[in-house]
C-alpha cells in the first residue's frame, strides 16, 4: 500500500511516501527548486518520491494533505472580520490566494496526480505534526507536544500516543489539550524575530544563536505586558502589541515599538564585545545598540524556554510518562529541547528531524496508515537520510562538464585518511555523499567539515565560506559512544534520537569545550551524534580524526551559501564549492582541490 503525504502553500513544502507504513523517500521542494523555504506545490519532491519507489501516481492508494483547508479558511475569515477594518489588506490578499488555489486542494491533487477523489484525504495540521513524531519514534507509549505558529486554529497541542488503549484501539493518538490562535508561542517568537531584523519563518534560529551574547534583562517586561503563562501549560498573549492577526506584512505594531524601541536594521552589522572582542569598542553606539538587541534576543529565548518547560511539566503531570515526542516548528528550538531533557521528568525525547511544516507531509501519511486504516507500526526513523543520491558516474560527468581537475580515489579507507590529514592541516572540506538529509540540518551527507580545535575556523567558515553573520554557531559532530564524555546531559545518548538530528543544545562537561573552541558557543554545543550503523563513512571520518588527535569531534555546517538551500545535485555542490572559500571538495569518491 502506497500513501503519499503532501505539505505546501505556507512554507517548506514537502512530500513523503510510505510503502506499507515504511518510509521510502521524503524531501522538501526547496532542494529541487533551489528556492529557500519554497512554499509552492511540491511537484519535484513528489516525482522524486514516486521515482524512488518505482511507481506512477496511478499506483498510489491514498494521497494525504497535511491540514484541512476549509477549517483554516474559516479561521482566516473569522479573524479578518473580527479585526476589520485593520484587516482589509489581509482579507483581500487572502481571498485572492485562497480562491486561486488554496481552497481547491482536492481538485489540484486530482489534476496534478491524476488520482480519484476518493483517494484524497486530509488531516488536522497539529495531528499531522503529532503523527510525524509519535509514529516515527521507537516508543509504544509517549506523551506528545506540538508547538508552532498556527495550523487551522491550534497553535499548540498536548496529548498521548499509545500502541494499545484500554478500549481496544491500537496505535492511536489523542490530543487532549489545545492552545488556539491568536495566542501562539511560535508567532510570539516570530514577532521578536522580525523586530531583531530577521526574516519570519527563516530567521528564528538566528535569534536563538544571538541570545547567548545577551542577558535576559527584559523577561519581566515581556511577562508584565505581553505574555501570561498558566500552571497548566497554557498561556495568553496581549494582542494589543501585535499585528500578525490582521496585517499581511507586520507581526508587531507601534505599541510594541514603544515598549522595546526601534527595530534592528536587517542590514546592520551585528557586533558586540563578545562576538568580536578585539574589534568592538564598548563605547561605540553601534556596539551598545547591538548589545541591547542581544539582550532582547536573550529575553525572548528565555521566555520561550520557560513556556515550553511549563508545558512539558504540565504534560508530564497529566500522563506520568518519561518519554516525550515533539513536533512543530518550535520543536526546532534546540536550546529549549536540551533544557527539557535536563530539567523535566522526561528522560527521552524524540523529535522528528523535519519538525516544521515539511514534516507534516510525513505525519499526514503516517496518520492515515495507522489511525485511519488501523495498520500496525513497522517503521522507526533511525536516521534522516531519505533524499536523492547520485552515483559516481553522475558526479564524474558533472566534473568533466565543468572542466574541473579531479582525482578518483578507489580505496575508501585511503580517501578518508586523506580527508583527516587535510582537516588536521587546517583545510575546510565540502563533504558530499549518499542521500541528502530530511529536514533543515546537514547531518554528514551534505556537510562542510573542519577542525574544531582551531578557534579561527568559526570566523573562517562564517566569513569566507558561508558569507554570513560572524556570531553564528557551528555544530559539533561526535561519535555517539563519546558524547557522554563531552556533554553534560543524558548518560545514554543511544536512546535519545534527537541528538542524532542536531536538535539538542547541551553544556560541555568540565573543560571539554575549551578543547574545541570552534564549536563552543559560549559554553554549549548543538551536537550531532553519529553511529556507524547509519552512516559508516561519516562515522569513520570522525573516528579517524579522533584517533589522530584524541578529539572524536568535527565542526559541521550545512553545505550551502547564505540564503540558499543545502546542495542537492553534484552540480549544486560544485557551484557552491567554486563560489566559496572551501579548500577541498570530497564528492563521492572524487577529490577536488583549489
Amino acid at each position: 500500500m502506497y500513501i503519499l503525504g503532501i505539505s505546501c502553500f505556507y512554507h517548506d513544502s514537502a512530500a513523503a511516501l510510505l510503502d506499507d507504513g515504511v518510509l521510502i523517500a521524503a524531501a522538501q521542494e526547496e532542494r529541487f527548486s533551489r528556492k529557500k523555504n519554497d512554499q509552492g506545490f511540491p511537484s519535484q519532491a513528489i516525482q522524486f518520491c514516486l521515482n524512488k519507489a518505482g511507481i506512477a501516481s496511478a499506483d498510489l492508494d491514498y494521497v494525504v494533505f497535511y491540514e484541512k483547508p476549509l477549517v483554516k479558511f474559516d479561521r482566516i475569515l473569522r479573524t479578518a472580520l473580527g479585526t476589520f477594518p485593520r484587516s482589509w489588506r489581509t482579507f483581500s490578499e487572502a481571498m485572492i490566494a485562497w480562491f486561486d488555489e488554496k481552497l481547491w486542494i482536492k481538485s489540484l491533487l486530482m489534476s496534478e496526480l491524476g488520482v480519484a477523489a476518493d483517494k484524497i484525504l486530509f488531516t488536522d495540521h497539529h495531528m499531522a505534526h503529532a503523527a510525524s513524531a509519535f509514529y516515527s519514534s521507537p516508543y509504544d507509549e509517549a506523551a506528545i507536544m506540538t508547538i508552532d505558529g498556527v495550523g487551522e486554529w491550534a497553535t499548540a497541542t498536548m496529548g498521548l500516543g499509545k500502541a494499545s488503549w484500554e478500549d481496544g484501539n491500537a496505535n492511536e493518538i489523542v490530543l487532549s489539550h489545545e492552545q488556539r490562535f491568536p495566542h501562539s508561542l511560535g508567532l510570539l517568537y516570530s514577532a521578536f524575530t522580525a523586530f531583531l531584523g530577521f526574516r519570519v519563518n527563516n530567521g528564528e534560529y538566528k535569534v536563538m544563536g544571538m541570545a547567548p551574547y545577551g542577558e535576559p534583562r527584559f523577561v519581566d517586561k515581556i511577562y508584565d505586558n505581553i505574555l501570561k503563562a498558566q500552571g497548566d501549560g497554557s498561556f495568553w498573549l496581549n494582542m494589543d502589541y501585535f499585528s500578525y492577526h490582521y496585517s499581511p506584512e507586520k507581526t508587531f505594531n507601534q505599541k510594541f515599538v514603544n515598549l522595546f524601541g526601534q527595530p534592528r536594521d536587517p542590514n546592520s552589522y551585528f557586533i558586540t564585545t563578545q562576538t568580536d572582542p578585539d574589534e568592538a569598542d564598548p563605547a561605540s553606539p553601534d556596539v551598545q545598540a547591538n548589545q541591547y538587541y542581544a539582550d532582547v534576543a536573550a529575553s525572548i529565548q528565555r521566555v520561550a524556554e520557560e513556556t515550553i518547560l511549563s508545558m512539558a511539566n504540565a504534560l508530564h503531570k497529566k500522563t506520568g510518562l518519561t518519554r516525550l515526542c515533539m513536533a512543530g516548528g518550535v520543536a526546532l528550538n534546540s536550546v529549549a529541547n536540551g533544557r527539557i531533557l535536563r530539567e523535566t521528568p522526561f528522560k527521552e525525547i524524540f523529535i522528528q528531524p523535519a519538525a516544521g511544516d515539511a514534516g507534516g507531509a510525513l505525519g499526514a501519511a503516517l496518520y492515515v496508515y495507522h489511525q485511519v486504516l488501523h495498520e500496525p507500526r513497522r517503521f522507526v526513523m533511525e536516521h534522516a537520510y531519505w533524499g536523492e543520491e547520485y552515483s559516481n558516474d553522475e558526479i564524474e560527468t558533472t566534473l568533466k562538464q565543468a572542466g574541473v581537475r579531479y582525482e578518483y580515489v578507489a580505496d575508501d579507507n585511503a580517501f578518508l585518511d586523506r580527508i583527516v590529514d587535510a582537516l588536521i592541516a587546517g583545510k575546510v572540506i565540502g563533504f558530499y555523499q549518499g542521500k541528502f538529509e530530511w529536514g533543515p540540518r546537514a547531518l554528514g551527507n551534505r556537510s562542510i567539515l573542519s577542525d574544531p580545535r582551531r578557534a579561527e575556523m568559526k570566523d573562517v567558515v562564517n566569513r569566507k565560506i558561508k558569507f554570513r553573520e560572524p556570531y553564528r554557531p557551528f555544530a559539533p559532530v561526535i561519535l555517539e559512544e563519546s558524547a557522554a564524555d563531552f556533554f553534560d546531559g543524558p548518560t545514554n545518548f543511544e536512546d535519545n534520537h534527537s541528538a542524532r538530528y542536531m536538535l539538542l543544545v547541551l553544556p560541555w562537561k568540565g573543560d571539554m569545550g575549551e578543547k574545541i573552541p570552534a564549536v563552543n558557543h559560549l559554553g554549549t554545543g548543538r551536537l550531532q551524534t553519529v553511529r556507524h550503523e547509519w552512516n559508516p563513512r561519516y562515522y569513520d571520518v570522525v573516528k579517524k580524526f579522533g584517533d589522530a588527535t584524541g578529539v572524536p569531534v568535527l565542526m559541521n555546517t550545512s553545505f550551502n551559501l547564505r540564503g540558499e538551500p543545502i546542495v542537492t545535485t553534484p552540480a549544486n555542490a560544485w557551484n557552491t564549492f567554486s563560489k566559496s572559500g572551501m579548500d577541498i571538495l570530497a564528492i563521492g569518491q572524487y577529490w577536488v582541490e583549489k
